[in-house]
């Protein structure tokens, strides 16, 4: 064993310092009504004596590894107080008759003696408070600092935010290609010229532009060039206007001006010239060369109107006149032009739900046999009579639809309506058209059939009547086509034989059932004429290929006869009836001898005619 005398005033050597004894305190406190071993009060200062295991942890103050150590503790006033000042606690003292509105705690001796350690409690309000002042301090600085970020993060975005409605206002006015106005920026500009024009008395001109066969460069070249050369196009028409004027691309290959100043039509003809001559010139870009031309339609305010509305249709009037007189050239707006168009966008706008709506109806001529003006067929023709524009012939929606995508679901409506009136009339066959774009689709021949069995009508009384345009761009696959509608029992005729330039390689090629010869040959036909000579020539050659003639556009008793002579089969045409309905069809049908009496009667009128001084 061995005994240590530790002390404040450090008598214990360098292990047994005040900070030792401290540290050795706080940790190892006693609590409250502990006994402490032995102590000794004097002369202001208590000596403790304490038994230690060396085997435990010991304090900083023991260095020897012995088994059990006495320590002997002296313990200040000036000790204790530093004691409750390192703890963080309240002042302590160190009495024998402690306050008792104070906090105790006792230290007992065996030599029946007591001091006992004191001090003054802080209330927990007191005890909290520096401690809550000290966060919400914290709190502040931490909340304006965050209130800082979010106000500059909310800066940060209301700034993006109005640079991002700039751009986008930007951008909606703009193309994002040639970097040119877009149509709404055109149609803008365009009312606020147009009320200056009021204002002041000025004209201007609207011109419409189209690079002509731009589809076949994007096709050839690609799109990347395609769009290399409206950058450039757009280059040179911004150089040959003034800064009055506006330049705007309305999209793809379409472009729009506004002429300002413009007092006749000279102004704007003058312009358009200089955009021909800079058009014409080729486009380089690296081994590639382009050559571009353009069409143009014009149309003046206030000359033609002052409505915003009526000028752009009017511009795209001329334009559609410009493109179909032979493109590379400028057209003034006509006002019949204007017309067509007008009836082109009622097409475009009403035909999907006219034949959606079961709203066309069709009319049928009938093809009589020669010898004795039996009917052996009708011809389908469509007919659209329009609530507002009246009846609308076909060659005046059908080109349309097929742009439009429609022709094919206006195909079905025909051949579906058609095989449906056909069974009232057994015996007789329906003819109708079929266009190119109908033709060639994928599910022609299974569309056909499926309507054909729905309708529950023999397919040999189905007569499809093509053009040489149908068989002309895929030979191979209108074979195929037409085998297999044979092979169902379909017919088929050549319509307008005689007006293509191969008429010849395909009779030897396709199976066709008949020829039909256009009507241009008979109008212009004399028994000794041209004309004559051809029908001459493809009524043997039908006959020689076994295939049934029949010719189109029959309108006199003349005719009738010669045709006779030459041996054709069957005959199509006012002279013997119109196009009718079918109720009319019905009526014809029911009376046999109808068109002979008809064809006889037209007979007596033209002698009649000729008989009359």
């Amino acid at each position: 064993m061995r005994t240590v005398a530790l002390s404040g005033t450090d008598r214990a050597g360098e292990h047994g310092s005040r900070e030792a004894l401290v540290r050795f305190f706080l940790s190892n406190p006693p609590t409250p009504g502990q006994a402490i071993d032995h102590f000794v009060y004097h002369d202001s200062a208590v000596y403790l004596l304490v038994a230690k295991d060396a085997r435990r942890p010991k304090p900083a103050a023991v260095a020897a590894p012995h088994r059990t150590v006495v320590l002997i503790y002296r313990y200040t006033h000036g000790d204790v107080e530093e004691i409750g000042r390192a703890s963080g606690s309240a002042p302590v003292t160190l009495s024998r008759q402690p306050d008792p509105r104070h906090q105790i705690l006792p230290i007992k001796s065996s030599l029946g003696d007591t001091v006992s350690l004191s001090w003054q409690p802080s209330s927990p309000s007191e005890a909290v408070w520096p401690r809550l002042v000290g966060i919400a301090a914290l709190t502040s600085i931490i909340a304006l600092i965050a209130l800082g970020i979010v106000w500059l993060v909310i800066r940060r975005l209301a700034r993006d935010e109005i640079r991002d409605q700039e751009s986008s206002r930007r951008l909606a006015g703009q193309d994002a290609l040639s970097g040119l106005p877009n149509r709404l920026s055109f149609s803008m500009r365009l009312e606020q010229e147009l009320a200056r024009g009021q204002r002041t008395g000025e004209g201007l001109a609207v011109l419409f532009l189209d690079i002509d066969r731009f589809k076949d460069i994007n096709d050839i070249y690609g799109h990347a060039i395609g769009d290399n050369v409206i950058r450039i196009v757009a280059q040179r028409l911004s150089d040959l206007l003034r800064g009055a004027d506006t330049l705007a691309r309305l999209g793809g290959d379409e472009f729009a001006i506004i002429q300002t100043g413009v007092s006749a039509h000279h102004d704007a003809e003058a312009l358009s010239r200089r955009i021909l001559d800079a058009m014409k010139k080729p486009i380089e870009m690296g081994d590639t060369i382009v050559s571009v031309g353009a069409s143009i339609g014009i149309v003046l305010s206030p000359q033609n109107s002052t409505d915003r509305e009526t000028l752009l249709r009017l511009a795209e009037t001329a334009l559609y006149q410009a493109k179909n007189g032979g493109r590379n050239r400028f057209s003034f707006v006509e006002r019949q032009m204007d017309e067509a168009l007008r009836l082109r966008k009622v097409v475009e706008d009403d035909l999907r739900k006219a034949i959606e709506n079961d709203e066309l109806v069709l009319h049928y001529q009938p093809q009589v046999e020669i010898d004795n003006y039996t009917v052996v067929a009708v011809e389908a023709l469509v007919r659209w009579p329009h609530p507002v524009h009246g009846m609308i012939a076909p060659e005046k929606f059908i080109t349309v639809a097929e742009e439009r995508g429609l022709i094919i679901a206006l195909g079905e409506w025909v051949l579906r309506r058609a095989c449906t009136d056909a069974m009232r009339w057994p015996g007789v066959r329906i003819a109708i058209n079929v266009s190119a774009i109908q033709f060639r689709h994928r599910d022609f021949v299974s569309d056909v059939m499926r309507i054909i069995t729905d309708c529950g009508i023999d397919p040999t009384r189905v007569e499809l009547e093509l053009t040489e345009s149908v068989v002309v761009k895929d030979a191979d696959a209108a074979e195929e086509a037409m085998i297999e509608l044979r092979a169902h029992g379909v017919r088929l005729a050549l319509d307008d034989f005689g007006t293509g330039y191969s008429s010849l390689i395909y009779l030897r090629r396709f199976a066709f059932d008949k020829i039909k010869i256009d009507r241009s040959f008979l109008e212009a036909a004399e028994t000794t004429g041209e004309s004559a000579i051809l029908i001459h020539s493809i009524v043997h050659l039908g006959r020689a290929l076994g295939l049934t003639v029949t010719a189109e556009g029959v309108e006199t008793h003349e005719q009738l006869e010669f045709l006779r002579a030459l041996g054709c089969h069957e005959l199509q045409g006012y002279l013997f009836s119109k196009p009718v309905t079918a109720e009319e069809i019905d009526v014809i049908l029911a009376q046999p001898g109808t068109l002979e009496e008809r064809a006889t009667l037209v007979k007596k009128v033209a002698r009649g005619s000729k008989s009359a001084p």
